[in-house]
């Protein structure tokens, strides 16, 4: 039902800031919850962002608080992940989630997950 495409994953250096996009198929982008996840090489996938339907509510992994922020602009089915001041644990591939729940989309169980986009931040 939902397609997802990120983009916007490059090579940065420590200090720098990327914007990475969620474009979603459909006209019923607003009834889905977004997640922004990442994996780093050897490493689990872990939760970065996320945002409900409307915008109204976002919450943030610990790590990265303050650098980054989430958002969606539903007229145009996409959805952004604003990254500041990256840090070089900050390297991974990128994916976006789209989920019927808020709550659940956090935890990488169901929904419609994008291709990924890699973002390398050099020291």
């Amino acid at each position: 039902q939902v397609q997802l495409v990120e983009s916007g994953g490059a090579l940065v250096q420590a200090g720098g800031s990327l914007r990475l996009s969620c474009a979603a198929s459909g006209r019923t982008f607003s009834s889905y919850a977004m997640g922004w996840f990442r994996q780093a090489p050897g490493k689990e996938r872990e939760f970065v962002a996320r945002i409900s339907g409307s915008g109204g509510r976002t919450n943030y992994a610990d790590s990265v608080k303050g650098r980054f922020t989430i958002s969606r602009d539903n007229a145009r089915n996409t959805g952004y992940l604003q990254m500041n001041s990256l840090k070089p644990e900050d390297t991974a591939v990128y994916y976006c989630n789209a989920h019927p729940s808020y709550d659940i989309v956090a935890t990488m169980r169901g929904g419609y997950w994008g291709q990924g986009t890699q973002v390398t931040v050099s020291s």
